[in-house]
């Protein structure tokens, strides 16, 4: 367990904004910055950071809470897990309260996998370095890629030697469980249980999640063997999904939002020859087809991708239909095209760093009008390929989200393919009625197994949780606030003296509503158990004269408490200043209306206490047997309707009921 101390050192040092920052692309908007949702996909940013506050919130899909949080949900850590990743990240030393030296076997399962995958990294890099066969035979080849050191060392590149059980033998000697061995796909196990390497004889390319923890590996085979594929790499595991990861991306990130565009290329060492020669802001698909979680996470970083292709027209025509998928998601497609016989690799290996960048950025052109160039090529001659080809490019148009855009391609197509606006416009909407109408009726199929929807009638609950949560919001938004009420007692003699002094009195608001809560416990419980443990820390505190503020909540051990407080400190809008200084208006804010918004509060939830406990006295009258328990109801039913409307006056509504 990780001490006390070190928590709060972590939640102190840790910005939001720059824990963030590593997965989203963020923009100054007044005191907060604004974003894209990691957590759902989303056109129009809606995801704010508040660095002031040290929180993060969506107005989109609701996600909120601290740096502490934010890690838990992007990278599906648990809470001790993302305590150690921001301690090592600001270089916080981690001290905890069990033995360090605790077995492995004690850690979950996940963190298993994440523990071998990085001692396979270190291995795999030790072999390269400093093994007979992996400087023979790994490290020569990378050299003779043109690898330096410093590039060998930041892709963590290695070595799998060729003996059958070499790594498997060295992971089990050092503790590692075969079960776990295996489930990273490190080691595979036979139907004879025999256990042997899945990359043997192979440089390894070690693969990172966006935090920089290794999840799997690439195996490139160097010996020519036609029994064996070129490339291996890790099957899925829990850690591991292929379709989510883009080679490259944890290098990367930090120059696509710098430089707000990401290259995309094939390979690996398309990927590592790039950065070696400045290039950063690249990532590989790592010869698989793109899938729309892997253009989405580009998408959290920019929405510019420029896809380098080498001259090969085959391969090129091969990946149109998967760059159509990166217009679909509202992203803007540019391509790069290499001189014949020159792929990324080797083209960065043949001319300088400064002509490399001049070269990306001249020769980028736009992925719409470079398909269509290439196309017409094959339609010389033929008006029936030709008719093929505008309704293939206009079916590509009918993919971009944003009609601004379609109207510009359109106009573009129309000038290089010689054929009218019209013509295409009434294409285009054709092909877009076609989608809404499949997309229609796929919403409206009933499948077999599928029940039919009956229609239920509303039944109406009782639940106090909205007036509740409105409760623990004036808590921690404005608990040290302070209340001026009229004093009853002012000059009575019956009271004690000091009281009768004082015309005002002054409280707290956390003070004012514990007190009301308290005075009414067994009335005004509460249902949410959250909401309840919340309330309980101010009564705990407001015991020894402490009024809890937000900051002690938004840095509660308790990860839903961080979270739930984030949400509810946390606005849409901001009241802009120029309303005072330029226009001269002053506007009314709740803190400027405490007094009535706290009895309110307390209103409201005394309310639709009192409704519940009516509809609940009325449904018991139907199971009472004796005259004298249904006058006793009846009774305890019209004292609360009394209440109800004393509650209702004070509220400023109309009973109807």
């Amino acid at each position: 367990m990780i001490s006390k101390d070190t928590i709060n050192r972590i939640f102190e040092t840790a910005r939001i904004e720059e824990v963030v920052g590593e997965f989203v692309s963020l923009k100054k908007r007044g005191v907060n910055l604004l974003g894209r949702c990691p957590f759902h996909n989303e056109k129009t940013p809606s995801f704010t950071v508040s660095p002031a506050k040290g929180i993060y919130k969506c107005f989109g899909c609701g996600k909120a809470g601290n740096s502490v949080n934010f890690i838990m949900e992007h990278e599906h850590y648990t809470y001790p897990e993302a305590l150690r990743y921001l301690a090592k990240k600001y270089n916080i030393e981690v001290d905890e309260d069990f033995n360090k030296t605790e077995d492995i076997e004690n850690e979950n399962a996940k963190e298993s996998l994440y523990i071998i995958s990085s001692f396979a990294a270190k291995y795999f890099h030790e072999n390269l370095l400093n093994n007979d066969e992996g400087k023979a035979i790994g490290l020569t080849y990378f050299r003779e890629r043109g690898f330096t050191d410093a590039t060998i060392q930041k892709f963590q590149l290695g070595y799998s030697l060729t003996e059958w059980g070499s790594f498997t033998d060295e992971a089990l000697k050092n503790g590692y469980k075969i079960e776990f061995l295996e489930k990273t796909g490190l080691t595979i196990v036979n139907e004879s249980k025999k256990q042997y390497d899945r990359f043997r004889g192979r440089v390894m390319f070690p693969i990172h999640n966006l935090s920089g923890r290794v999840i799997g590996f690439g195996g490139r085979i160097i010996k020519t063997d036609p029994k064996s594929p070129k490339y291996v790499n890790s099957p899925q595991s829990d850690i591991y999904n292929k379709s989510t990861i883009l080679y490259g991306a944890y290098q990367a990130k930090k120059a696509i939002i710098n430089l707000n565009t990401c290259y995309l290329v094939e390979g690996y060492t398309d990927v590592i020859s790039l950065h070696q020669s400045g290039v950063e802001n690249v990532v590989a698909s790592s010869g698989t087809s793109l899938t729309i979680e892997q253009i989405r996470l580009i998408g959290r970083y920019s929405k510019n991708i420029t896809v380098l292709y080498d001259a090969d027209p085959a391969g090129i025509k091969a990946s149109l239909r998967g760059i159509d998928l990166i217009l679909e998601e509202g992203l803007n497609v540019k391509v790069v095209l290499f001189p014949e016989g020159e792929d990324p690799d080797s083209y960065s290996k043949k001319v300088s760093a400064t002509e490399l960048k001049e070269y990306l950025t001249k020769n980028a052109v736009d992925f719409i009008l470079f398909k269509t160039n290439l196309l017409l090529e094959d339609t010389k001659g033929d008006p029936v390929a030709k008719a093929t080809l505008i309704k293939d490019i206009i079916a590509t148009i009918a993919k971009i989200p944003d009609p601004i855009i379609r109207s510009t391609y359109i106009k573009e197509c129309s000038s290089l393919m010689e054929v009218s606006e019209t013509v295409l416009i009434a294409e285009l909407n054709k092909l877009r009625r076609k989608v809404k109408d499949k997309e229609d009726y796929d919403s409206s199929i009933v499948r077999e197994d599928e029940k039919p929807h009956v229609p239920q009638p509303q039944v109406i609950t009782h639940s106090s949780e909205p007036q509740e949560k409105d409760i623990i919001r004036l808590l921690i938004n404005y608990g040290a606030m302070e209340l001026v009420l009229m004093n009853p007692d002012f000059q009575n003699d019956d009271v004690d003296i000091e009281i009768a002094k004082e015309e005002y009195l002054r409280i707290s608001v956390a003070q004012f509503i514990a007190d009301e809560i308290n005075n009414n416990k067994d009335f005004l419980r509460f249902e949410n158990q959250l909401y309840e443990i919340i309330l309980e820390e101010f009564n705990t505190n407001l015991s020894e004269n402490i009024i809890p503020n937000e900051q002690y909540f938004l840095q509660h051990v308790n990860p839903d408490i961080a979270q739930l407080t984030a949400d509810l400190v946390t606005l849409p809008y901001e009241l802009s200043e120029n309303w005072k200084t330029q226009h001269k208006i002053d506007v009314v804010t709740e803190d400027m209306l405490m007094m009535e918004a706290v009895i309110s509060a307390i209103n409201n939830l005394k309310m639709k206490k009192v409704v519940a406990l009516i509809d609940e006295k009325f449904k018991r009258l139907n199971d009472v047997h004796t005259e004298e328990e249904r006058n006793t109801l009846l009774e305890e039913v019209m004292q609360l309707i009394n209440l109800k409307t004393v509650i209702s006056e004070a509220l400023g509504i109309v009973v109807v009921r």
